[in-house]
């Protein structure tokens, strides 16, 4: 997509961000918004419409976001105590940033 899409600028670099971790494949970094004490957004830099917009060689793409999400979880020692994995999908399910991404939340103190 590029030039009109946040996720694709972040991702390539255009944006001033500070990445947490970074691959040939994807990038993680804090929301701006954080809806929990830690609130990680892991972003493949291959442009991806949404989860519908998924296909078969995504699989892997997919499959780097969830065992990253776990890593990072660590990293930030919230693995013992518990995260939530989210992906929102489409307007009507919270997407509001047209570019796959998955919201890695937790630290809360229950």
């Amino acid at each position: 997509m590029g030039d009109d899409c946040l996720f694709c600028k972040i991702s390539s670099g255009r944006m001033n961000t500070e990445f947490l971790h970074e691959t040939e494949d994807l990038v993680v970094f804090r929301d701006i918004n954080p809806q929990a004490p830690v609130h990680l957004l892991l972003v493949p830099k291959k442009h991806i419409r949404s989860v519908n917009d998924i296909t078969d060689e995504d699989r892997g793409v997919v499959a780097d976001l969830i065992h990253t999400a776990r890593d990072m979880a660590k990293k930030e020692g919230i693995a013992e105590s518990g995260y939530n994995l989210a992906f929102n999908v489409e307007r009507g399910g919270g997407q509001i940033i047209f570019h796959l991404h998955l919201h890695l939340l937790g630290g809360w103190k229950r």
